[in-house]
């Protein structure tokens, strides 16, 4: 074996355990509860890097347009937004309350038409959006902690008590 060859095995082994430190493998689960449906749904999304196909698509289809049975490819990274807020707020494997997911452009419309609080180009049509609810948590603690984490959009609506989260540009509303 030659020198460089020798230095190369070294250096890769001498650097092997920062790596895999650095990688976790633990599974991120995630539980919800839909408000409109009833259902519940617990589910390892991603384990270490690698997102769940399986997972994924119970999840897709638990955050349809629950008014139209609709469903779409939500955001992955919603879900990890998700993940650490539940993290953040102490309530790692706590069920979140979803109040609205996925929403179909027709829906979207729908809702519009009888609410000025309904964005045109709503990030809830291309999945990338939810509105949620943490029990036992309030909505304004849910709401600094989801700002806090400086990710997406943040939108809180105090008489509705819920929390707008989403995967868009960083910025805060109160409705």
């Amino acid at each position: 074996m030659n020198r460089r060859h020798f230095l190369g095995l070294a250096l890769s082994a001498a650097t092997m355990p920062a790596l895999a430190k650095k990688q976790s493998y633990r599974p991120r689960i995630l539980s919800f509860y839909h408000r409109h449906t009833g259902e519940k749904v617990k589910v390892a999304y991603r384990i270490g890097n690698f997102y769940q196909r399986d997972a994924l698509q119970a999840l897709n289809n638990f955050m349809r347009d629950f008014r139209t049975d609709d469903v779409t490819m939500v955001d992955p990274k919603l879900f990890d937004l998700l993940y650490e807020l539940n993290g953040r707020l102490g309530h790692p494997r706590g069920p979140i309350e979803i109040l609205s997911a996925y929403r179909s452009p027709r829906t979207n419309a729908i809702l519009r038409s009888t609410s000025r609080r309904v964005a045109r180009n709503s990030l809830h049509i291309q999945g990338k959006a939810v509105d949620i609810r943490l029990p036992g948590i309030s909505a304004r603690w849910v709401r600094d902690s989801a700002i806090s984490l400086n990710r997406g959009g943040v939108g809180f609506y105090p008489r509705s008590n819920f929390v707008h989260v989403d995967t868009g540009k960083v910025r805060r509303w109160v409705a």
